[in-house]
């Protein structure tokens, strides 16, 4: 089925757009790559849902794993708002 490696591979993703992102110079290029990690964010918030209805984790380990989701989407969605209100041409 390949769930384990696909999950793995979409929390992977997360973190490694996130960098990527940041040393990008334009607005328009550090939003795309954190538009992607909120891509796999939400691909792994699949992932927790597939897996408990699949009966390979229990409800208090997909609430955990959502919580965990929801609070990191909460945080790249704020940090998003942030880089789209900032003057990028200051820093150069």
């Amino acid at each position: 089925f390949g769930l384990c490696s696909q999950f793995q591979r979409a929390a992977v993703s997360i973190p490694a757009n996130i960098a990527e992102g940041y040393k990008k110079m334009s607005k328009a290029d550090k939003l795309r790559f954190y538009n992607i990690a909120q891509g796999s964010l939400e691909e792994c918030r699949y992932y927790v849902l597939l897996s408990k209805d699949l009966g390979y984790i229990n409800e208090d380990n997909c609430d955990l794993l959502f919580n965990a989701v929801e609070e990191t989407s909460k945080l790249l969605n704020g940090y998003c708002k942030g880089v789209m209100t900032n003057d990028y041409s200051k820093d150069l």
